[in-house]
């Protein structure tokens, strides 16, 4: 069994590990690199094997960091399935086309006002080659084994993180292989607690907070004190944010703090061109999370849903005060952009980052106290209010990360510490050490492993 690490190594972004076992190759997630550019620049690189001899892809989640080169491998000649619950292929299709969008956009936009490095910009893949891998997805139900080829099985098993979310066993060559995903946490508003694995042989542990815990505080109340603040300046309060499960996460703070009449009665706006059929995601799996289809339906008539770019632009137009959630998630881009651009230099303006920012990240690059952005080939004065708010981060923490070992039956051969920057999995490999004294190994981008 030979194992590749080919994302997600060193870095939080780019998820795929590629296994190889008699004459099958499958990967476990098909993410976007994003973040610093030399990371970005990956996107466009052919895999290290023909993308025409990879069997299967079995998704963890619909994030893009996840699944956002889908289109790249099937324009590359991958032919096989693509296994997920229906949540992730509900989100994924959503993801997918979301990002085309943007990279057409973002392209034109870079053409038109010729502030591209390139003779001409052209977008990563279209909405139209993003839909091309629709055909290839395969639903299965989790906590179920399934037999997928000869002599292989896996399960999905619930990870919180994100609706549909799931962390995957992996049974072949007699060995249990367990990839946690991104895990979420205990405590999260809307979704329930990742499941434990009983057992495994080989372990890939993410470990995006492996050096921190989050803070003890209640996010509910910063959301109020942040916006109140901002309402009694005048200013607009931007909450950049993934579209899904994220966004409905704060979307159901802000809907308790308007009926207990904490926040005051104006405009509040998700900006996403998924609009409503991220809604329709948590409509269609109340299952998967903690709100009723009632909750969801009366909840989402207090936001305004802005999906086209005509009506972000009447939002950002209008100089009164208003909360706008906004993809993406990391300020990478998408509709953000176009509310930053016009407020980023606004004293009164406050944007509230939820999130984990990825190196190189506009996101990580706020937090850190830039006194200027690039937004579009041009540089914006950072005068509007900066502020993080931790505890709504949907990455469990370091204390999470050590307890979901905590149900294994017997000590794993090793674990891989995959999904973290080097100094976050390293701290995490001294305390999986210390509390469990099994051994941990963070592998290199492009390594690759014989068992």
């Amino acid at each position: 069994m030979k194992i590749k690490f080919i994302g997600a190594a060193g870095t939080v972004t780019g998820s795929k590990t590629l296994i190889e076992s008699n004459g099958i190759r499958l990967l476990i997630d098909c993410g976007l690199f994003q973040g610093i550019k030399p990371l970005r620049e990956l996107n466009w690189e052919p895999l290290p094997v023909l993308a025409s001899t990879i069997d299967y892809v079995l998704l963890t989640h619909g994030h893009l960091d996840h699944c956002g080169w889908l289109p790249r491998l099937v324009n590359q000649g991958f032919r096989g399935k693509i296994f997920c619950t229906s949540p992730t292929m509900e989100i994924t299709k959503l993801i997918l086309v979301d990002s085309a969008k943007i990279q057409e956009e973002d392209a034109k936009k870079a053409n038109e006002e010729n502030c591209s490095k390139h003779e001409i910009a052209e977008p990563l893949y279209t909405v139209e080659e993003a839909k091309k891998v629709f055909p290839f997805f395969s639903v299965i139900q989790s906590e179920k084994i399934f037999e997928f080829d000869t002599g292989i099985k896996a399960i999905f098993t619930p990870a919180g993180h994100i609706i549909g979310a799931c962390s995957i066993s992996l049974f072949l060559e007699g060995k249990t292989l367990v990839f946690s995903g991104d895990l979420g946490r205990d405590n999260d508003v809307l979704l329930y607690p990742p499941m434990k694995p009983k057992t495994a042989d080989l372990v890939f542990l993410e470990s995006t907070y492996g050096d921190r815990l989050h803070p003890d505080t209640d996010p509910k109340l910063e959301l109020e004190d942040y916006i109140n603040n901002a309402f009694r300046k005048g200013g607009t309060v931007i909450i950049p944010s993934f579209a899904v499960e994220r966004a409905q996460s704060i979307m159901y703070l802000l809907w308790e703090l308007k009926k207990e009449r904490r926040i005051p009665d104006i405009p509040y706006i998700v900006d996403s061109p998924m609009g409503v059929g991220a809604f329709e995601v948590f409509f269609n799996n109340t299952h998967w999370h903690k709100l009723s289809l009632a909750d969801c339906q009366t909840m989402s008539k207090m936001f305004v849903i802005n999906s086209d770019y005509e009506e972000t632009l009447a939002a950002i137009n209008n100089q009164g005060a208003k909360v706008v959630i906004a993809a993406s998630g990391m300020i990478t881009g998408g509709r953000v952009l176009s509310y930053l651009e016009n407020y980023i230099g606004i004293p009164d303006a406050t944007i509230i980052i939820v999130g984990y920012q990825a190196e190189g990240t506009r996101g990580r690059k706020l937090i850190e106290g830039a006194k200027d952005i690039k937004i579009f080939g041009a540089y914006y004065k950072v005068r509007a209010k900066i502020v993080e708010i931790n505890s709504l981060s949907a990455h469990g923490d370091q204390a999470d990360l050590l307890d979901w070992l905590s149900d294994l039956e017997k000590k794993p051969h090793k674990i891989f510490l995959v999904h973290g920057e080097h100094t976050a999995a390293d701290e995490l490999r001294i305390k999986i050490r210390e509390r469990y004294g099994i051994n941990c190994s963070i592998p290199l981008m492009g390594q690759e492993f014989e068992f």
